[in-house]
């Protein structure tokens, strides 16, 4: 009995021992399999990321020193690159970083910044080395289908919504177009592409924290941050997506009870160091650069106050000495002392019929001689032989325009734009006028006895005569003034546009004093320079012929934007398929979710791969807040608007529509029978990349150039790609 007992007991170790080495070479098996399916899938996604690179940076360096000439908004961007490049000041309305990264380039090419970039279509001559400037612009636009693909990849780890999402981008010729010219676009979109990528990146490894990959991309993503709002304020737009990402994250942190409170404060801090303190502290080296670099004095002097014009060599107040008051018979400059206020401007021109036809009274942004007023006593006028005397706070005085001999004038008659205010103008012959001449001068916090101090001294001029106050702001006149801005005289005594001081005296008999101790600090400039900024921004207008869009225009491709005229013409274009297409998609993802929502709660089985598709949706939702992010606000802008302002808008939609395309022929893939499935795939597939490439040959002329009659002409090469009367190319 026992040795049967031994025998059975051996028999069925023996079986178990069997079923344990199956078990085991099943698993081996299944991990070997596992293994070549990794192994395959590693080699397709080298294959076409490598197709990804060779067609993005082909595209975007062919035919990149075309045309041989100044393309749009090249006189813009070319002309500040030149500056950094010769440290000239200037003003422009957008952070530095952009700029100087053109400059840059610029100088690494060998461009010595010489060439004028006065106008478009003004040819390049051969100090111009302008192909670097565009061979940089052109390598940053090449990265942007890579960050997508890399992007898409990371969110929803498919392969072909990543391929397609990359070739969508490569193909269209609007962002081809931007890509190949020496504008502040393709580093914009570089670096909000860039922090895109960095933060999903990040997300992808959160399961790893505090590692080094993890603080290496989360620091990405802060320093990218940092340079997409240093080179346009619309970066703020990507900062905003991350802010969410970030939110979202910790939310999730928040809930998972396992993590101590003192892990999650680690986390916070973390993200706030690398999120916040990093870009704030980035951008501020930007501008401590660019006040570095640009210490001569240009063109934009007169933008800034007068204690920031001190500083710029070659300006009048640059280590300069002057009069410590203001006497009668002094020749002085008023500039008005709201941010980014103008000078005090007369000219020989007269207001025109409608008004009192009076001379015109403006502000102008530049030194100019007849910035130049006399100040003189109310009652008199100044002689050789006057004795010398200050003028103070409550003293009635007169302003004569040094250039026309009249006098600032204002009187009971509508200002020509703010009607409610009183016109101001020039009157009188030989400084000789009317009891409306006469202006009191109001010290802020003046006592009586207080004498004018140059630069530093803040007033108001009131008119003695009516009680209204010498006033400018940013709205321009039309062409009969010169589109200088209006001065007007106002009732309200506390307004910041009514403040002047006074930066310019010249006057012999008066004892000088250096003004570098009104000179001032680096954060002192950097507030003055983002409250010019802003102010420029906001009074940025469409001027007569250019080609301005509206945000409505934007999505459907209604409206493209002259790049280059005459017989070699670019178009900024979207490629139409691609844009129309991606408004299909974009419509079609929120209709299949509300469908796909309502059966998921409605009990239906939908999917097999319920954790797919949401990892599908959620990557879809993001890419649509993206794109929403970077659209929608220009619609609330009063400011002039163009084209390119929807391209970063644009790459996310391409994301959401490389997602959702792969989604729907995946899961038709996966209801059909066996039989045709496989043939049903690559038919779409197939159909879809050949339609998005034959596309882009039907539109790519208007990126790389057309030539002969235009394309509403019949005869024209180009006639049968004229789809919409708005397009005029």
């Amino acid at each position: 009995m026992k040795g049967t007992c031994t025998s059975t007991a051996s028999a069925a170790t023996t079986d178990t021992n069997t079923d344990s080495q199956k078990a085991i070479l099943q698993m081996k098996m299944k991990i070997k399999r596992q293994n070549k399916v990794v192994q395959k899938l590693d080699w397709q996604w080298m294959i076409l990321f490598l197709i990804v690179v060779t067609l993005s940076f082909s595209t975007r360096y062919y035919k990149i020193s075309e045309p041989e000439h100044v393309c749009w908004d090249e006189t813009h961007f070319g002309k500040m690159g030149s500056w950094y490049i010769n440290n000239t000041f200037f003003f422009d309305v957008h952070p530095p970083l952009g700029k100087m990264l053109i400059g840059l380039s610029g100088v690494l090419s060998g461009y010595d910044g010489s060439f004028p970039f006065n106008k478009p279509s003004d040819p390049y001559t051969s100090n111009a080395q302008y192909l670097g400037m565009r061979l940089c612009c052109a390598t940053l636009g090449a990265f942007l289908p890579i960050f997508c693909f890399g992007t898409v990849w990371k969110l929803t780890e498919s392969l072909n919504a990543s391929f397609l999402a990359a070739m969508l981008v490569i193909f269209d010729t609007g962002t081809l177009t931007l890509s190949q010219y020496i504008l502040l676009d393709p580093y914009l979109m570089f670096f909000i592409m860039a922090s895109t990528f960095s933060i999903v990146a990040f997300r992808s490894v959160c399961h790893s924290p505090f590692t080094i990959v993890w603080w290496l991309w989360l620091i990405s993503t802060g320093t990218f941050l940092a340079c997409a709002i240093s080179v346009k304020f619309v970066g703020l737009f990507v900062v905003l997506l991350v802010g969410l990402f970030t939110i979202s994250d910790l939310w999730t942190l928040l809930a998972d009870l396992s993590i101590s409170m003192r892990c999650l404060l680690k986390h916070f801090l973390s993200r706030a160091l690398a999120l916040i303190v990093l870009p704030l502290c980035l951008y501020l080296v930007f501008f401590a650069i660019h006040f570095k670099v640009l210490y001569k004095s240009g063109s934009g002097d007169g933008s800034f106050s007068s204690a920031f014009q001190s500083q710029l060599e070659g300006n009048k107040l640059y280590n300069a000495y002057m009069p410590e008051s203001v006497a009668y018979g002094s020749q002085v400059t008023l500039k008005n002392a709201r941010i980014a206020g103008a000078y005090l401007h007369s000219h020989s021109h007269l207001y025109p019929e409608g008004m009192v036809k009076q001379q015109q009274v403006t502000t102008y942004g530049h030194k100019d001689d007849n910035n130049l007023w006399l100040l003189k006593r109310f009652d008199i006028n100044p002689t050789d032989n006057d004795t010398l005397e200050y003028v103070k706070h409550g003293d009635f005085v007169r302003l004569e325009h040094v250039t026309t001999g009249r006098n600032l004038h204002s009187h009971r008659e509508p200002a020509p734009i703010t009607r409610r205010h009183q016109q101001v103008s020039c009157y009188g012959f030989n400084g000789t006028g009317d009891a409306n001449d006469i202006w009191k001068i109001q010290l802020i916090d003046g006592r009586p006895g207080d004498e004018i101090r140059p630069v530093k001294s803040q007033l108001r001029l009131v008119h003695v005569q009516t009680g209204c106050y010498l006033y400018s702001h940013s709205k321009q006149l039309p062409k009969w003034g010169w589109e200088q801005l209006e001065v007007a005289c106002e009732p309200k005594p506390r307004d910041n546009n009514n403040l002047w001081n006074i930066e310019e005296v010249q006057d012999q008999r008066l004892p000088l004093k250096s003004i570098q101790v009104y000179a001032p600090g680096f954060f002192e400039k950097v507030y003055e320079s983002h409250a010019v900024m802003l102010q420029g921004n906001a009074g940025l207008k469409p001027k007569e012929g250019e080609f301005t869009s509206k945000p409505w225009q934007w999505p459907t491709d209604y409206k493209g934007q002259p790049f280059s005229g005459g017989d070699y013409r670019i178009y900024l274009l979207g490629n139409p398929i691609i844009f129309w297409g991606n408004l299909v998609v974009l419509a079609t993802f929120l209709i299949i979710y509300l469908i796909y929502s309502f059966a998921l709660n409605r009990g239906c089985k939908i999917s097999k791969d319920i954790e797919g598709d949401i990892r599908t949706f959620n990557g879809c939702w993001w890419f649509l807040l993206a794109w929403a992010l970077h659209y929608l606000p220009f619609w609330t802008m009063g400011r002039v608007l163009y084209f390119h302002h929807y391209f970063p808008a644009f790459l996310y939609n391409c994301m959401l529509s490389g997602v959702m395309l792969d989604y729907i022929i995946t899961r038709l893939y996966q209801h059909l029978p066996a039989s045709m499935s496989t043939s049903v795939f690559h038919v779409l597939w197939g159909t879809l990349l050949s339609g998005i490439v034959y596309s882009f040959y039907l539109f790519h002329p208007l990126a790389y150039g057309m030539h002969g009659p235009q394309a509403t002409n019949t005869t024209s090469s180009y006639h049968r790609q004229h789809w919409l009367n708005s397009w005029d190319f």
